[in-house]
């Protein structure tokens, strides 16, 4: 298993909050993406600034405090002091220290690459139970994705 992809609701939400809840130890490369803080049942000011890298804490800070609305995003987890770096092929995350890639697409698609099958189980498990549609384990086999990027 590579990982698992599911489709969350169009909607404001605290998604990331929902499935990065377990996944712990990481620093975090946020890539190039379009998410908003909702503010005044609007969107507001950008949910992350553009490519930046930020610690562990601090993003599940961010990701928890205030409703937003998820259009793309491009999360990649490296162990704490490794060489965070742009991955952007399944091929590269394979040879990177990279533990944990998250895309979200066009507000619903989810994509999720992980390193530890025990993360990807607990995963499609959380996702079952929020009631995610379209839950599937991504395989060697099944596998379809030629980047590792939002957009």
């Amino acid at each position: 298993m590579r990982g698992i992809t599911f489709e969350i609701p169009n909607a404001y939400g605290h998604y990331l909050s929902e499935i990065l809840d377990g996944v712990k130890g990481l620093t975090w490369k946020i890539g190039d993406g379009e998410s908003y803080v909702i503010e005044n049942e609007t969107l507001g000011v950008p949910l992350f600034p553009s490519a930046c890298i930020v610690e562990e804490d601090v993003l599940l800070k961010e990701v928890s405090k205030k409703d937003y609305y998820l259009i793309f995003a491009d999360l990649k987890g490296f162990p704490e002091k490794s060489d965070v770096r742009e991955i952007t092929t399944y091929k590269e995350f394979v040879e990177s220290e990279c533990q944990f890639v998250l895309l979200v697409i066009d507000s619903s698609y989810v994509t999720i690459y992980s390193k530890d099958q025990s993360t990807i189980k607990h995963l499609f498990s959380k996702a079952v139970e929020a009631g995610y549609k379209k839950i599937e384990y991504i395989t060697d086999e099944n596998d379809e994705r030629t980047t590792l990027i939002a957009f």
